[in-house]
């Protein structure tokens, strides 16, 4: 029977096998490999980095030098569709284009209906100091957030919470990271929504954008990689159905 731990989504970077889970084996190279490689797809990469950081940078740059809120919030949103309509062309992956087109359609939406620069970035502020509560509540309690979306990555879906208590580990540690990182960053940027100018605003958003992610990108890393390998669960799944049908075929063949 199909359980938590048996995943359904297949497309991830192959990580190793880890049957049966050894808590004292030193990580391989390999696993580190496999580890920042996970990530870096899990994460968007270079390319969705840039393409998260672009609508942002654009708004602010033409807020900055004509004050108009319309016009930079058309243009952000413009090459926020852009972006995605050429990972189309091109048959890429648009998860991560599709979420930062939400992000900054959402942005452009209260920037319009607000008429304030600072209704660009709220509903992006506000989503990220509530990732923050979440991953700390979340490694507080034992059930870390990251794990959840990760586990699928790795192929072990949530196996790691029952039987393989060293990623479990990790992963509390991991989303914990995440989580005062995220709550740093925006403990420095809501003051200066409700107190600095948008221009100022902006700019220190974009200055925050990437140096918060790569730091708690790297901690996950750091942690994960030193961690028991994952457990496939995938691969056992396919095992027990490979079983299962030469079972059958077995029965069938002595009936």
């Amino acid at each position: 029977m199909t359980s938590l731990d048996k995943p359904t989504t297949p497309d991830a970077p192959d990580a190793p096998d880890a049957r049966p889970v050894d808590p004292a084996a030193e990580p391989s190279a390999d696993q580190k490999a496999v580890t920042q490689a996970a990530l870096f797809d899990a994460f968007g990469g270079i390319r969705g980095t840039v393409e998260t950081m672009l609508p942002g940078l654009l708004f602010v740059m033409i807020y900055t030098i004509n004050k108009d809120v319309k016009l930079s919030a058309i243009a952000a949103g413009a090459v926020a569709v852009l972006l995605v309509i050429v990972r189309l062309l091109r048959k890429d992956t648009v998860k991560h284009a599709f979420s930062g087109v939400f992000g900054v359609g959402v942005g452009v939406a209260f920037a319009l209906f607000t008429g304030s620069a600072k209704g660009f970035y709220l509903p992006g502020m506000i989503y990220g100091a509530g990732l923050g509560v979440a991953f700390t509540l979340s490694a507080l309690v034992g059930f870390p957030l990251l794990g959840v979306i990760l586990g699928p990555v790795f192929k072990e879906n949530l196996s790691w919470r029952t039987r393989n208590p060293g990623r479990k580990k990790a992963y509390v540690k991991a989303s914990l990271a995440w989580g005062l990182i995220f709550l740093a960053k925006y403990a420095i940027l809501f003051p200066l929504y409700w107190w600095g100018d948008a221009t100022q605003l902006g700019w220190v958003l974009i200055a925050l954008k990437l140096p918060p992610m790569v730091l708690a990108v790297y901690f996950t890393w750091l942690f994960l990689a030193q961690a028991p390998p994952p457990i496939n669960v995938i691969e056992e799944w396919e095992a027990e159905e490979a079983a299962e049908k030469a079972a059958k075929a077995a029965k069938a063949a002595g009936s």
